[in-house]
């Protein structure tokens, strides 16, 4: 069975820096794209970025492009999220999930997405 479980989040003051990890097992890692989508208190659930099955072509939300960096390494079936210049706004549980293709979108698509971790809380304050 698939399992993702996520890791790396904390209390972080704004313009600091988290790296997020997610280790995954029961598939074969290196043939789906993965995605990073969090969900801040009392909001919705909202995509921040996927990237292929070879890490190679990586997708961004518009709240997060230029800050974060979404990265794999498929020999230790691991996904990471580096999260730069941290702002109050992006204090929300972040979920690492797969995709049900080796393909990223570059868009919101959660009906694409077949499994999920339970997430690790980040809280970005002073």
């Amino acid at each position: 069975q698939v399992q993702l479980v996520e890791s790396g989040g904390g209390l972080v003051q704004p313009g600091g820096s988290l790296r997020l990890s997610c280790a995954a097992s029961g598939f074969y890692f290196s043939n789906y794209a993965m995605s990073w989508v969090r969900q801040a208190p009392g909001k919705g659930l909202e995509w921040v970025s996927d990237i292929n099955s070879g890490g190679v072509s990586t997708y961004y939300a518009d709240a997060v492009k230029g800050r974060f960096t979404i990265s794999r390494d498929n020999a230790k079936n691991t996904l990471y999220l580096q999260m730069n210049s941290l702002k109050p706004e992006d204090t929300a549980v972040y979920y690492c999930a797969k995709k049900n293709a080796p393909y990223g979108t570059g868009w919101s698509n959660l009906d694409g997405m077949d499994s999920w971790g339970k997430g690790t809380l980040v809280t970005v304050s002073s």
